[in-house]
């Protein structure tokens, strides 16, 4: 086998974190060209590591090497959730995805999608009536919280608004630990923010817990009454899922498909999304394809193997960039262009080469979930809503860290539409169909 492309530098002075989490999409592209190829090596986070960047590659960490390639027990995640089917390893991980994946099931879900739809009514209805642009990333990642706070801890916004408050604004102190240095330190009238992101943990957890016991119907005592391995395995995963992760995922991909749709030339594909589900389908694919909420995933070699053809050590960890994988040429042919089309011919039945929540065995058991949520929302706006960029120049340029969207938060103005009226209902009939239509993976 052939030695990685690239440098592993030396430690400390050859890190280059730094430089990758300032921009990743540059810092690999960059790399790409100068390596003429895909799989390279670098250090990140002080560990000599190999960045992956084509959908073989891909593939290969996460599908065939799977059991090789593990979690970092040591990262951000496991001190914030502890012990979970995200941060675990092996059997552990294994038996955890077996007891919560019936959470997640078709059936399961079905009940989920009135309550989605109701929260979707009651965020959105009123975005032409404002008299101002919206700042649409702030518009859905409140529609995310809302969604994620009534399904997981039976909390509505409307019921109980002290309570909704407070665990918002504790959620986002948790989440403020995940993006600071890992410095627990307090001293008066100051804390650092990953200590006071574990304050916030703690009393996330009372509230959890207190859910857990005293709720008698919903996902509490659903979650409470599963086979899980230990006392804590269910207050854990709760905090997982309660987390900031998922409304940010929403924003992101929300944000990205309303933007892209907005454009004059885009007419035509927001009608033929409106009355075709199968044709939704596939834009929001692209949507995904092109801006992944999460700039991808970092893993472990446990012995020496190989990865695209080059020698991995043992030690060496590996990083999968989704965003350079999506736009993998010898898989995605105009790889930067926003071609809907693409997964109806080329590319049909080929979603699993996309990565945004993680693939294989370990890939994010909530996706279906997340499918839910993104097309209750874009089926509402499409039914409801004609929009436009408001002011019609702005700088679209993305960060992608912690998730991806504009650097400047992007504001839009919607005009209120009635499709179903002027489509003679065909709009109500997308509605339906794309309800019980096919999942995005």
């Amino acid at each position: 086998m052939a030695k990685l492309p690239g440098s592993a530098g030396v430690t400390l002075l050859g890190d280059k974190s730094l430089e990758f989490y300032r921009d990743p999409v540059s810092f690999c592209r960059q790399r790409i060209h100068k390596h003429r190829g895909r799989v390279f090596q670098s250090r990140l986070l002080n560990r000599p590591t190999v960045f992956v960047c084509s959908v073989r590659g891909m593939r290969e960490l996460l599908s065939e090497k799977t059991n090789i390639f593990l979690k970092d027990p040591t990262d951000l995640m496991t001190n914030m959730y502890g012990d979970t089917l995200v941060t675990t390893n092996g059997e552990e991980a294994c038996l955890l995805r077996l007891s919560l994946t019936s959470l997640f099931t078709e059936t399961s879900l079905q009940s989920t999608k009135e309550f989605v739809s109701s929260v979707c009514e009651r965020r959105l209805k009123d975005l032409s009536l404002r008299g101002q642009s919206e700042c649409v990333y702030s518009v859905f990642k409140r529609l995310g919280i809302e969604l994620v706070l009534g399904l997981f801890l039976n909390i509505r916004a409307e019921e109980q608004p002290e309570l909704f408050q407070e665990i918002v604004q504790l959620c986002t102190q948790h989440w403020h630990g995940l993006i600071s240095a890992p410095v627990n330190l307090k001293v008066p009238l100051w804390s650092s923010g990953f200590s006071t992101a574990l304050e916030a943990r703690d009393r996330l957890m009372d509230i959890i817990k207190d859910k857990l016991e005293n709720d008698t119907e919903g996902f509490p005592a659903t979650l409470a009454s599963l086979p899980l391995p230990d006392s804590s395995a269910a207050s854990q995963h709760l905090l997982l899922f309660i987390s900031a992760l998922i409304p940010k995922a929403l924003a992101s991909l929300l944000t990205s498909f309303t933007l892209v749709l907005s454009a004059d030339e885009q007419a035509e594909t927001r009608r033929r999304a409106t009355e075709n589900p199968d044709f939704l389908h596939t834009v929001l694919l692209e949507v995904q394809r092109l801006w992944p909420p999460f700039i991808g995933g970092r893993r472990i070699a446990e012995q020496d193997t190989t990865l695209g053809g080059f020698d991995v050590p043992k030690g060496y960890g590996a990083i999968f960039i989704s965003h350079c994988i999506h736009r993998d040429p010898e898989v995605f042919q105009q790889p930067d262009s926003f071609l809907p089309e693409r997964w109806s011919g080329r590319n049909a039945g080929q979603e699993n080469f996309l990565c945004s929540f993680g693939n294989g065995a370990r890939s994010c058991i909530g996706t279906k979930l997340t499918d839910v949520f993104l097309k209750e929302a874009c089926v509402f706006l499409l039914n409801r809503y004609d929009w436009r960029l408001d002011p019609p120049s702005q700088d679209l340029t993305y960060k992608w860290l912690p998730v991806s969207r504009p650097a400047n938060p992007p504001t839009v103005s919607f005009t209120q539409v009635d499709r179903s009226v002027s489509d003679g209902g065909n709009a109500m009939d997308a509605r339906h169909a794309v309800k019980n239509g096919p999942a995005v993976c």
